[in-house]
């Protein structure tokens, strides 16, 4: 089931870069934030998928969106974080270029997703959000986990 969205009015969202964008996901979906630390590669995995971490006793799968969404080769430094995500259950790493802010939307803050052809695929997106001169790319983060292409199977949306 796709968002919309007026399901989203009033709620907040995890803003993060990625290259030169912005974009944010519910908030609702972060279990925390911690620095890039390195991981350990699993072979024959897709290049995205950075491999994995020990969280407390869990290994959980990092995936690295910049290299997932062809938005150059990534840069690891002191701003790189690794957003925690629960999505259905299950707990996953997204590894983005930096966290910015928690903000709250507005209806009047939400425009429907254009398809722009962009390296994130319109399916993904729930829309996008205005902050005075800044825009949020709004990502359906529960759908793009659960896409085949991500290979994370068990992952439900």
């Amino acid at each position: 089931m796709q968002e919309s969205a007026s399901d989203i009015t009033g709620r907040e969202f995890l803003a993060f870069t990625l290259g030169a964008e912005e974009y944010g996901i519910d908030i609702l979906k972060v279990q925390e934030i911690r620095g890039y630390e390195t991981v350990t590669r699993i072979a024959n995995a897709p290049a995205f998928i950075k491999g994995v971490i020990n969280l407390r006793g869990i290994i959980i799968p990092v995936v690295d969106m910049r290299i997932k969404f062809n938005l150059g080769e990534p840069v690891y430094d002191q701003f790189t974080v690794v957003i925690i995500l629960n999505i259905g259950g299950r707990v996953v790493g997204m590894v983005v270029d930096s966290v910015s802010d928690v903000t709250t939307l507005m209806p009047e803050q939400l425009k429907p997703a254009p398809d722009m052809g962009t390296a994130f695929s319109h399916e993904y997106m729930i829309g996008l959000g205005t902050i005075d001169e800044r825009m949020l790319i709004l990502v359906d983060i529960d759908r793009l986990m659960a896409s085949e292409e991500m290979g994370l199977s068990d992952v439900e949306a």
